[in-house]
């Protein structure tokens, strides 16, 4: 579900918000979300703390699909330079990884599929080396 227009590499973000934000944003542009959707994401946060900092350098914001969501959707932004989000097991953030899913079932297999994602070797430092969003497509259909 990702593409061209849902990715965007070595974003610049001066904290965890503006991080959190950009990757709502793409979200937000392609018609996945509402733009209610990036506040109940921070909200998230903000009430739960940096639960999202899933593994080492890589945050998964999202919200409940009620906030907002309108059709399953991901977006990808690496980080121009990272940036902590309290979580001190596994911060500073490089990668953001938002999504979200417009029921509670489609929420849980999205999650799945993402940590299986995120389970293989070297896949942080391979999307943080990607030069191009065509870089990270060709690395997921890889």
């Amino acid at each position: 579900m990702l593409t061209r227009e849902t990715i965007a590499l070595r974003v610049p973000a001066a904290d965890w918000e503006e991080a959190v934000r950009a990757a709502g944003q793409l979200l937000v542009a392609a018609g996945a979300a509402e733009p209610r959707y990036i506040e109940g994401m921070l909200r998230m946060v903000r009430e739960l703390g940096p639960y999202i900092v899933i593994m080492p350098g890589v945050a998964i914001p999202h919200a409940r699909p009620e906030e907002g969501a309108l059709r399953e959707g991901f977006s990808l932004v690496t980080l121009a330079q990272p940036v902590a989000f309290g979580n001190p097991d596994n911060d500073p953030v490089h990668v953001v990884i938002a999504f979200c899913a417009p029921d509670a079932g489609t929420h849980l297999e999205t999650l799945r599929h993402l940590a299986e994602f995120l389970g293989q070797p070297e896949v942080v430092a391979r999307l943080l080396a990607a030069e191009t969003p065509d870089d990270v497509l060709a690395m997921l259909n890889g």
